[in-house]
């Protein structure tokens, strides 16, 4: 790796890797390890102080930017169509009020690509049900203290207890809930963090009874954060009877039903078309934009690289990178491909830094969260070209 690069790989794995694992499980990261894999890497990324800052500074801005996005197109309809919002949560998003200015949702989780140089470019907004915080706010703290790095992180327990303070969920649920280990922990962890007495249950298990949510015993359900993709609603049996509990107040979901419109990457696409019309921003909002964000659309009009992939595609799922002829260089294999349920955007391609690792030789994706509408916590993912399933965690800190 080039000396100038902002971001450096320290430390060697430990010997006592079963060990290390072992302690990293009782903290409630129990996925270390998975399918007999190392998921985990023991070492660490170290980013440059100043870079860091860049990147919260740059985050701050993002957020307030995105949120006066969602608020400008809020109740049009022909917006909610260009970027891919399923006709049948419409209602729910016009009916139900939204949140305070820069909460509409408070757990989310920008993805960057930050190149050697330390330019910075934001990928995608996951704004509505992201992982990686277990990795992000138990095991990145206890690694980087270990190794005596600083890592921001340390304040993230603290805003969530913040922000599930104000929306009191009774009730926090999975897709298999106890058998899912990531999504399990992750929810746990949550609950923990929060203080709050909060049942926890498996989706799978929920019914509508005359437009009130239940769980597998019958209990009434009236406020519940989920790990559940609001645009699942529109494919899955029983999601308009979700969304009719919703729509009519019956139900609180968090984060706020509005976090889709921040979550579509269709709203990137909406945004730099209103960048290019010098509609909404002011001056600032459009140097931030033209700086760390990249140029995405809805049609395919780029010349050279570019990347396509669903306007609700996760963890890498539908996303196809194209070279600078326009050809088809790499696709995901592992992830659902969701393009064929949501309509796709096309974005610039972005310069991810590469790193060596015990593991080999990976490009590496920067995690910010923004809890209770803070930029506050690293998470480091390892992986291909595309960072997918298969990509791996390792701890972020500042140096």
């Amino acid at each position: 790796m080039s000396q100038e690069s902002v971001f450096e790989v320290t430390g060697k794995p430990e010997p006592n890797r079963n060990e290390r694992v072992s302690e990293l499980a009782e903290l409630g990261f129990t996925w270390a390890d998975m399918e007999g894999e190392a998921y985990w890497i023991d070492q660490i990324v170290t980013m440059r102080q100043e870079t860091y800052h860049e990147l919260e500074e740059a985050a701050s801005i993002l957020w307030t930017i995105l949120d006066k996005t969602v608020r400008n197109i809020h109740r049009n309809h022909h917006i909610y169509s260009l970027i891919g919002i399923p006709p049948i949560l419409w209602q729910m998003l016009d009916e139900c009020p939204l949140p305070e200015e820069g909460l509409i949702s408070r757990y989310a989780r920008f993805d960057f690509a930050i190149a050697h140089d330390g330019s910075i470019k934001l990928l995608e907004l996951n704004a509505d049900t992201p992982t990686g915080y277990v990795e992000a706010s138990i095991a990145t703290p206890w690694l980087c203290r270990q190794a005596g790095i600083f890592s921001p992180n340390e304040g993230m327990q603290e805003l969530v207890a913040a922000a599930w303070g104000v929306e009191r969920p009774d009730t926090a649920a999975c897709i298999a809930y106890g058998e899912h280990k990531e999504d399990s922990g992750t929810i746990e962890a949550l609950v923990r963090h929060s203080g709050l007495d909060i049942q926890l249950v498996d989706c799978l298990d929920l019914w509508v009874d005359e437009g009130m949510l239940k769980d597998g015993a019958g209990r009434e359900i009236h406020r519940m954060f989920a790990l559940y993709p609001k645009e699942w609603m529109s494919v899955d049996d029983g999601g308009d009877a979700l969304a009719y509990a919703i729509e009519t107040g019956r139900l609180q979901l968090f984060n706020s039903p509005h976090s889709i419109l921040l979550q579509s990457k269709g709203l990137l696409a909406a945004m730099w078309g209103m960048y290019e019309l010098g509609l909404l921003y002011e001056e600032n909002e459009r140097e931030a934009i033209l700086k760390y964000m990249l140029p995405t659309y809805n049609k395919p009009v780029f010349s050279g690289h570019f990347v396509s992939k669903s306007m609700f595609g996760r963890e890498g799922g539908s996303v196809k990178l194209y070279d600078q002829a326009g050809q088809l260089e790499v696709e995901d294999q592992d992830g659902y491909d969701t393009s064929v349920m949501f309509p796709t955007v096309y974005q610039r391609r972005a310069d991810l830094a590469r790193v060596e690792t015990a593991e080999g030789a990976f490009h590496l994706l920067t995690g910010l969260f923004v809890l209770n509408g803070t930029p506050c916590g690293l998470l480091g993912r390892a992986g291909g070209l595309i960072t997918g399933n298969s990509s791996h965690f390792i701890a972020m800190g500042v140096k």
